[in-house]
Parts: structure tokens; sequence; C-alpha cells
């Protein structure tokens, strides 16, 4: 008894001398700051680990003293080992900083500016490229932004790649979209065609939606927001993907990535190819879609590395683009699957809308370390654009049962005379564009970073109107050609239009970067020379005047760490921004001097925003507040003067045989956009993960109008006494966007490896679209308030998706992944036009039903 007495005490007296303790610490992407929310830790030789929060923060408890090598991983980044030393009951230790596993990309993130958390003084979302893996579906690009606050995004008709997207109420061509830093704007409208860059989700590697004024450094004057893309580059270790996917209505794809790894001569490459089929949702959507990337990167030394990105996705596709009223809608047999643009020719569907683009782009990187206190990142890029879209020629095709009857204008073609009654074109609008982007970036001392750089860009656009199918016929006449008199014109001619919209951008830009303990802030400036000329093809084959508009922007913002959980920030900016180009050149045809407006004058902006951030190990918290006041937006207007009569006296409008046109610049025109956001991110347990957000929008026209210049159209001279109707806007919500959106996610692992998701959107104030120059007269209720747009129905959707991931083999990680979107067939409007303040004269369209797909990706 004495003996097990004893050897009792000393176990005791062991256990109580036995120590243990705990390692806690955080892992964040080197380049960005940003937290690496599921990263994972594990102790070396053990199955012991964890996985990162919402802050990027873990913990490993109940460990023995003694040393410990640790690894951190994370997918798309390098792993890391660290070995430390435990004797205390918890150890702290400094955060990991993950590196990319692509080779530079870290330098791409100089040029594309991306925002810091907690530093850079900006309202921004991000969308991570596992959340774009396992969420895209067949969905398109700027549906994935859908739960972002201020958002709004529509596939419209719902043609592949024909998705539209609103930030914060501001149309894209208000809106910067960035790819690596490059601005893909068109130049001379500033629309963003997403069928151009339908392969997008494939090679994304990093998504911000940066609202308002946005982290940009490049003189990119951006209204409402700035979608800011990362691709991705060339790995650092050998491997590839294979991904195959089927969904509803034929949908069929099949995706397959192989990259080198960094090779022993510094030389790493990367290449992407995928094709995509389908029927499309509704009626007479078909589409091909090809996608390809490659990245070819090369580390020169520990100072120089270049990267040449290529990437273009090239397609053909089906269009819905016209509305229906409600009513049509709902008594046609096909309902909301309805197309009303397309028919039948020789027993195959015939598009009357069909839209047909390719362009690629090309970017030669160089990133240039001087020196341990200077760098210099350069971008040469180059854009080639081909492709149009189908139109309707001749006499008008009949409509036979709701679809267009070919066949019966073929056969009239065919038994004529050979010339064309009905025919096809296309409206082609080709373009050239090349660029170059230059950032030197010095560091001071340890708190100041200066930086200065040039973005310079030459755009032509090609524009014009070629025959593409007589329908049997062997030729058209038309009098729209060189000579101006009737010829008859044959298959790939070209008439009506035909000339060159040349744009010419040349900016510069300083910026300041402060940091000292808890600040950060920044001051930048640019200036910018933007040059319009319209070179005339068809009738003088002659090149007009260049047209310049000097635009500025002056913008800075300050970020405060209150404590290790609360921040706040605050922006401030102002610029002006030149016009469109249709807003200098009134007409596609002429390069008279009368086409040219010569009263347009660059666009206003005043933006500010206070915001306020809450970080803990499971909770994380954005509230903004923003007001955007947009002022002299360019508009302008034809308007007939007075008619000509037999003899060429001038009558009254409507007494005379023709009209003579001039056209009203209208001015003073203005709006502000004010409202506020909330988005969140909750992780309660590392199997579950909530996020939600909530976003109010207050969006009107700000003044009335009445301030006109009218020109003569034949001879550009100010017609005095001459005025349009004024425009009774003030007060006026803005159309084509919802005011209101919330959005509500969930994704719970229910068992290891299998993880589940749902989002919920909703969506109101959703204003029908209309132009402002159709309120010519005061429209008000009886309280004296002015009527506004019809407003469509609020509605929200539900979408659904299923994660399970399995290995094959030791080498080879694979997923499968179910998507469903809509999931409850909600019956909804998403697009409306305004005719009468009512929905009896609105024309809309309806969103998409339930859609699905499956998706099985392999990693090896």
């Amino acid at each position: 008894m004495r003996k097990t007495l004893l050897l009792l005490l000393c176990l005791s007296s062991m256990t109580a001398w036995a120590q243990t303790g705990g390692i806690k610490g955080q892992m964040i992407d080197k380049e960005s700051g940003e937290a690496l929310i599921g990263a994972t830790v594990t102790i070396q030789g053990t199955s012991i680990g964890a996985v990162a929060d919402v802050e990027g923060n873990y913990v490993l408890n109940n460990l023995d003293y003694g040393t410990y090598t640790l690894l951190f991983n994370f997918v798309g980044y390098t792993e890391q080992t660290k070995t430390i030393e435990l004797n205390s009951s918890s150890l702290t230790i400094d955060p990991v900083e993950l590196k990319s596993s692509s080779v530079g990309l870290e330098e791409v993130m100089v040029l594309a500016s991306v925002a810091v958390d907690r530093k850079t003084p900006v309202a921004v979302s991000r969308l991570s490229s596992l959340q774009i893996e396992e969420t895209a579906s067949n969905q398109e690009f700027p549906e994935l932004l859908k739960s972002t606050p201020g958002v709004y995004a529509t596939k419209q008709g719902g043609g592949f790649g024909d998705a539209r997207i609103n930030i914060r109420g501001f149309e894209s061509e208000n809106v910067a979209v960035m790819i690596n830093g490059i601005p893909v704007n068109d130049m001379e409208n500033g629309a963003v065609y997403w069928s151009n860059w339908a392969g997008l989700t494939a090679v994304a590697s990093d998504v911000q939606v940066q609202r308002g004024l946005g982290a940009s450094k490049v003189a990119v004057p951006s209204i409402g927001g700035t979608i800011n893309i990362v691709t991705k580059a060339a790995d650092t270790e050998a491997g590839g993907t294979l991904t195959v996917g089927i969904g509803n209505n034929g949908y069929e794809t099949i995706g397959l990535s192989v990259s080198t790894g960094l090779m022993d001569n510094g030389w790493a490459s990367t290449i992407y190819a995928s094709k995509t089929t389908g029927e499309g949702w509704a009626t007479g959507l078909q589409f091909e879609a090809y996608n390809y990337f490659f990245n070819l990167s090369k580390m020169i030394g520990k100072n120089h590395t270049i990267s040449l990105t290529g990437f273009g996705a090239p397609q053909t596709h089906g269009q819905r683009s016209t509305k229906q009223k409600i009513d049509e809608w709902k008594s046609n047999p096909e309902g909301l699957k309805y197309n009303a643009d397309w028919g039948y020719l020789n027993g195959e569907v015939y598009n009357r809308s069909y839209n047909y683009y390719h362009k690629p782009q090309f970017s030669l990187n160089h990133y240039w370390t001087i020196n341990e206190t200077s760098e210099l990142s350069t971008s040469v890029y180059a854009s080639y654009g081909v492709g149009g879209g189908r139109r309707d020629g001749g006499d008008a095709v009949d409509i036979v049962n709701g679809q267009y009857d070919y066949n019966s204008a073929f056969a009239a073609n065919v038994n004529g005379d050979g010339e064309a009654g009905s025919y096809i074109a296309s409206s082609v609008n080709n373009h050239k564009w090349y660029g170059l982007l230059s950032t030197y970036t010095k560091e001071v001392n340890q708190n100041l970073d200066l930086m200065a750089g040039i973005d310079l860009r030459q755009y032509t656009g090609i524009h014009y109107y070629e025959v593409t199918d007589l329908l049997g016929a062997e030729y058209v006449l038309s009098d729209d050609n060189l000579t101006g008199e009737e010829t008859a014109i044959s298959t790939g001619g070209k008439y009506n239009k035909n000339y060159e919209g040349l744009v010419g951008w040349q900016g510069v830009f300083v910026q300041g970067e402060y940091e000292l303990n808890k600040l950060t802030a920044f001051v930048n400036a640019s200036l910018s020379n933007t040059s319009y000329a319209h070179d005339e093809m068809m009738y003088t084959d002659k090149k007009s005047d260049s047209y310049n508009f000097i635009g500025y922007q002056v913008k800075g913002g300050a970020n405060f760490n209150l404590t290790d959980h609360h921040n706040v920030f605050g922006n401030l900016g102002y610029f002006s921004k030149a016009p469109i180009f249709d807003a200098v050149f009134n007409s596609e045809r002429s390069n008279d001097i009368s086409t040219i407006n010569e009263d347009a004058e660059n666009e206003k902006v005043l933006s500010y925003e206070i915001g306020y951030g809450y970080r803990s190990e499971q909770l994380n918290v954005n509230v903004n507040l923003y007001r955007t006041s947009w002022l002299d937006k360019a508009y302008t207007s034809s308007v007939p003067l007075y008619d000509l009569d037999e003899n060429g006296d001038e009558v009254p409008v409507g007494d005379g045989e023709t009209t003579v046109l001039g056209y009203a610049n209208i001015l003073g025109v203005d709006a502000l956009h004010q409202g506020i956001e909330v988005d969140f991110r909750y992780q309660p347990t590392p199997r579950l993960e909530i996020r939600g957000m909530a976003s109010l929008g207050d969006w009107v026209w700000a003044s009335d109008v009445d301030s006109t210049i009218v020109r003569d159209q034949n001879t550009g001279d100010i017609v005095e006494g001459a005025s349009v109707s004024g425009l009774f806007i003030k007060d006026l919500k803005v159309g084509n966007s919802a005011q209101t959106t919330f959005s509500g996610n969930l994704s719970y692992e229910l068992i290891k490896s299998l993880k589940f998701g749902v989002a919920y959107n909703y969506f109101g104030n959703l204003y029908s679209d209309y132009s402002i120059t159709s309120r010519t007269n005061s429209i008000t209720d009886g309280n004296g308030d002015i009527v506004q747009s019809w407003k469509a129905p609020d509605y929200s959707t539900v979408d659904l998706n299923l994660v399970y991931s399995f290995k094959v083999g030791d080498k080879i990680d694979a997923k499968v992944i179910g998507n469903v979107n809509n999931l409850l067939d909600t019956e909804y409007i998403s697009d409306a036009s305004d005719s009468n303040q009512q929905a009896s004269g609105a024309t809309v369209f309806y969103g998409l039903g339930r859609t699905w797909t499956a998706t099985l990706k392999f990693n090896f």
C-alpha cells in the first residue's frame, strides 16, 4: 500500500510540473495585407493544426513546452515554415506573410492599385479566386458581384456575355474596369462589353470592387467605382487543372491549364484554354465561346522580372434585344422564354440580333527593383477588337406568329430581278488600342512613399456597315457610298457609314503615401489630355481637326486605426473629365464642322465618403456613407429648326418638303448620388461563415435644365432665338438600377470536405430606365410632387451551391461543384424602360428562371 501511494504521489508531482501553452498568430497576403481567411497552419510531422478566421488569426492550444516547426499553407500561395520555441502559457508570433505562388503577381499588384484593409481609405469588397471557382456556375462576371454593396447586375435579354453592371447608380460608362491595372473601358463611349471578357471567371486571381473614388493611381476618373481584376500569372509549381461542366439548356464547358513551374533557368509559364457552348435559357440564344490565356515570365537576377500575358475570348451568340410589354410576355405561348429577335431560314435558326467578337489583349510587363528604396513597374499593352452585331437592311422582314419570316423574304428576293428587298448587314466595330503604363515608387523614409507615373493610350475605332447576307438576291442599291451616287453593292460591300474615331490619351500622376503608427494617408493628383478626331472615309475621305480636353483629378484620404478592432477612414476627390466621343461629334456620317459640338465641355465630379470598420477574430463589419455630385453631364439632342419648301424657302416645321435639323447642347445637367452601405462577415466556428450586406441609395437628378445652345447642323452656326423645351428633372430618381439591395450568404462545412452554401439577394426601388430629354413637360401629382418613372416590383432570389473535395491517388486534388441559381424559380422584372410612368406602358426584360450547373475539377 505504501509503495502504491508513493507511486501515485510521484505521478501527481510529474503532472503538476508538466507545462503546456498555446501559439497564436496571423496569416496575411504579403502584397495586399489582406487576411488569408481559411489558410491552415499545422505542426510538422503531426495532424495538429488550425484554420485562420476572418482576421486571418489562428490558435494552437494545449501544446507541451518545446520546439515546433509550423507549416503555413493556403491555396495559390507558397508554403512557409517557421520554427519556434514554446516556453510560456501563451506565445504570440509575428504575422506570417504568405507569398503568391505565381511569378510576378506581386509586381502586378503595384500597377493594379490593390487596396489594403485598414490602410487604404476607400470602400472595397473582395472576391477571391476560390469564391469565383465555387460560385461562378454559368453566370457572367458582373453577376458574381450582385452581393456587393451598391452593385446592381443583370443579364438583360439573357444572351451570352450581354450582362451589365451598375455601381451606386452609375452605368458601366462611369465605372472604371481595370485588368492587371490596364483600363478596358471603351475609349469612345466608356462602355464595357462583358462578352469580350467572358473568360475572366476562369483566369481571375483576385477581384476588388472599389466603390467611389477607388485606389487607382493612374488618371482614370471613375465616378461610381473601380472593378479591379488581377488575373493569374505563371505558377511557381509545375502542374495543371482540368475542368468539365454541364448545365441547363445544353450548357457544356471544358477547360485545361498547364504550368511548367519555375524552372532552373528562371523561366515559368502557364497556359489555359477552354470551350463553352449552349442553347441559352430563352429561345434563339445559342452560343459558342472560347477562351485562352497564357503567361510567360522570366526572373533575371534578383532585380528584374519580365512577364508576357495574353488572353482573349472569341465568341458568337444570339441575342434578345427587344423588351416587351408585360401583357405581351404573359400572353405569349413561350412565356418568359419568348424571344422576338429571331426566325427560321431554310430550316435553321436565323438570328436578327446576333453578336460576334474577339478582343484579345497582350501586355509585356517589366518589374525592376532599382535599389532597396525604389522600384519601377512598366506595362506595354495592345488590344485588337474584331467583330460586330447583325442588323436589318432594306424592307422590313415580315413577322409571322411572333417570329421573323426570313423564308418569305428569301423567296421574294429569289423571284425578283436581282435587287434585294430585304437583306442582312453587320454593324462592324473594330479597334486598335496601344498603351503604356509606368509607375516609379520611391521610399523616402520609413513613413513616406512617393509615386509618379505616366498613362499613354492611342485608340482607333473602325466603324462601318457591311452587307453580309443578300437573302437570295444579287445586290442592293444604295446611295450611301464614296461617290454619293446610287450604286449596286454586293456581299461584303460597305454602306451608310464608314469612319474611324481617333482617340488619344496622355496622362501623368503623382501620389504620396504616409504611414505613422495607426495612421495611413495619401494624396493623389493627375492631369490628362483627351484628344478626339473623326476620320470620314465614305464621303469626303478627310480627317477632322483634333479636339482636346484637359482633365484633372485631385483626391486624398486617410485611415486611422483607433484600436486593434476599430478603424475609421475618409476620402475626398474632385475631378474634371472629358465628355465622351459622341458628345463631341454629333454625326457618324460626316466630318463637316457642323457636326462638331463646339460647346462640349468637361464633366465635373465632387465625391466624398466616410467609413467605419470593426475587426475581431470572428466578426468583420464595414459601414460607409457617400455623396457624389455629378455636374455638367454631357447631353446633346437633335432638334428640327425649320422646313424648306419646293423653292428652297424657309417655312415652319411640318409645312415643307424637307426639314433642316439642328442640335442642342444641353447644359447644366446635374445628378446627386448618396447613400449608406453596410457589410459584414461572421465566422463563429471554422466550419460556418455568414456574410451579408445592406445598401440604401438615394440617386436623383439634381436640377431642372433650361440652358441650351442650338446650332444649325448644316452650317454649325448658332441659331439665335432657337431653343428646346426645358427639362423638368429635378428630384427625378435615376433609373435602371435598384437603389435598395440586401444580401445574406451562408457557407457551412457539413462534414469534412463537403461544403454547403446558400445566398439570398433582395432588390428594391428599381425605377425603369428613361431618357431625361423626354421630360420636356412638368409631370406632377396632386401634391405637386414630380411623377417618377414606373417602378418595377421589388424581388429576391435564392442561389444554392455544394462543393465536395476529394483526392484521386496521392497527387490529384479534385472537386465536384454543384450550383443552382434562382432556386425558387422566382418570376421577376430585372430591366425596364419607361413610357407613361405606368406598368401598362413599360417594356421589360424578365430575369432568368432556375438554372443549374455541375462541374468537376482536377488539380494535378
